[in-house]
C-alpha cells in the first residue's frame, strides 16, 4: 500500500498570521487558520480540525489539492472554474446557432430545443442547462423578437399593403 504524500506547509507561523490579519473575507482568513492550525499541530485528526473550523473533512482536501498546487496564492485566489461543456459539443453549437438565427424554422421554446437536440444529435440534455447556454450564447428569451414570422406568407403580405 502507498504511503501518502507529506502535506508540506512553505511559510512560517508568522508570516500566516500576518497574512490572516491583511484577509478582508472570512473564507480566506479561516483558510490561512487552517495552515496556521495543521503547522501548529493542535489538533490530533483532520477530522477534529473540521469540526473546529466548521468544515467538511472534503473540504479540507480541497484546500490542499489547491495549496500542493499553487501555494499560498492558489489557496488564497477565488479563480472562477473555466469548464468547456463536455454534453453540448462545437457540432451541436453550431446547429443550436444556425436554428435559434433562424426566421423559417425557429425554435418555438426551449423544450423544442431539447427536443431538437435529442432527435439531430441523439444526445439528451438537461431542459435548464440548454436553457442556460442557449441565454448565455445567443441571448435568447423566451419571447424574442424574430426579422420575420416563420408562417408570413409573403403573397398575403403584398395584398394587404396594397391599396385600393
Amino acid at each position: 500500500m502507498a504511503k501518502p504524500k507529506e502535506f508540506i506547509i512553505k511559510e512560517d507561523i508568522l508570516t500566516l498570521k500576518s497574512l490572516r490579519k491583511q484577509q478582508t473575507f472570512f473564507k480566506f482568513e479561516k483558510r490561512i487558520i487552517w495552515l496556521i492550525e495543521l503547522q501548529e499541530k493542535r489538533f490530533k485528526t483532520r477530522v477534529e480540525l473540521a469540526k473546529y473550523l466548521g468544515i467538511t473533512t472534503r473540504t479540507q482536501e480541497r484546500w490542499s489539492i489547491k495549496y500542493q498546487k499553487g501555494g499560498i496564492q492558489e489557496l488564497l485566489s477565488d479563480a472562477p472554474k473555466k469548464l468547456k461543456s463536455r454534453i453540448i459539443t462545437s457540432d451541436i453549437h453550431d446547429g443550436l446557432s444556425k436554428r435559434v438565427n433562424s426566421s423559417e424554422n425557429p425554435f418555438l421554446g426551449y423544450w423544442d430545443a431539447v427536443d431538437w437536440v435529442k432527435s439531430e444529435y441523439g444526445v439528451s440534455i438537461n431542459y435548464h442547462l440548454l436553457r442556460y447556454h442557449l441565454i448565455k450564447h445567443f441571448k435568447t428569451k423566451l419571447k424574442s423578437p424574430r426579422k420575420s414570422h416563420y408562417k408570413k406568407d409573403d403573397k398575403a403580405v403584398n395584398a394587404f399593403l396594397k391599396t385600393p
